[in-house]
Parts: C-alpha cells; structure tokens; sequence
C-alpha cells in the first residue's frame, strides 16, 4: 500500500475529493492535508504543504489540485526533492512519471474533466520511471534546488 498525499485550494475541492476516493478504492492510503472545504483559501498552503510530506517521506508521492493546477505545482516544486508536474491528459500523465519520475502530480479542476482525470491519475500510478538517459536528467533537476 501506497501512502499518497492529497491537498487542493477551494477551486480544486471537488476533484481532490473525487480523486483521493478514487486512490482508496485503489488500496492506496490517503494523506488528505486539505482544503476541507469550497472555502476560500491559497493554494500555496496546500502544495508546499503536500511537497513537505514527500520530500519528507510521510508520504511516497501526491496529487495536487487548484483551478489550472499550475500554481499548486509551482508552490509544490518551491521544496526540494519534490518533481510536481501539472498535467492535462493520459499521455502526459504517464510520461511524466516514466521521463521525468515525477513525485507529485497537478490537476487543474477547471482545465480537465474528472473523468480524464481519473484516467491520468491511473496512468501516472501504473508508469514505471524508465532511468536509462532520464536518470541525469532527473538528477539536473534536483541539483538545480541547490542553487
């Protein structure tokens, strides 16, 4: 069983909601860091604080949500260690873990329909990090929070 982190803004809720169910019903274990509700709040909170508990190991990956699911995945990627990739398909889903071996991945709940959604965050389970001529690259990546 897989210890996934989960955290969303107000504009994310819904399809956080939906997806952290989805990753139960996978056998997975949740860690829900919030938002807990439609109420206004500021997704920065909620994707550094879903980058801490990866890079922390409390959790071995997440899953992000805001509107456009690009300003979590930039607050997410403000903590080392974390790779966070907003994606808007299947097939982005699953490269950016098999290329980029990202750890967290962004949905934004205004851009994609929930159930591609659902298929993305699917894809992006199954997909194995390939390493081979991705591994520098992911480790040029992780140098670069360094500097």
């Amino acid at each position: 069983m897989t210890i996934i982190a989960v955290g969303s803004d107000h504009a994310g809720y819904h399809l956080k909601e939906q997806l952290a169910q989805q990753l139960r019903d996978l056998g997975h274990e949740v860690l829900d860091l919030g938002a807990h509700s439609t109420d206004r709040v500021d997704y920065p909170d909620f994707g550094a604080a879903v980058g801490r508990a990866v890079a922390s190991g409390q959790a071995e990956l997440g899953v992000c949500v805001c509107g456009s699911g690009l300003g979590i995945a930039m607050a997410a990627n403000k903590i080392a260690g974390v790779r966070a990739a907003p994606v808007h398909d299947v097939t982005a889903a699953h490269l950016t873990r098999q290329h980029n071996n990202a750890n967290v991945i962004c949905f934004g709940e205004r851009l994609i329909g929930a159930d591609v959604a659902a298929e993305a965050l699917v894809a992006w389970l199954d997909a194995e990090f390939e390493g081979g001529r991705h591994a520098g690259r992911v480790e040029k990546l992780d140098g670069l929070t360094n500097e």
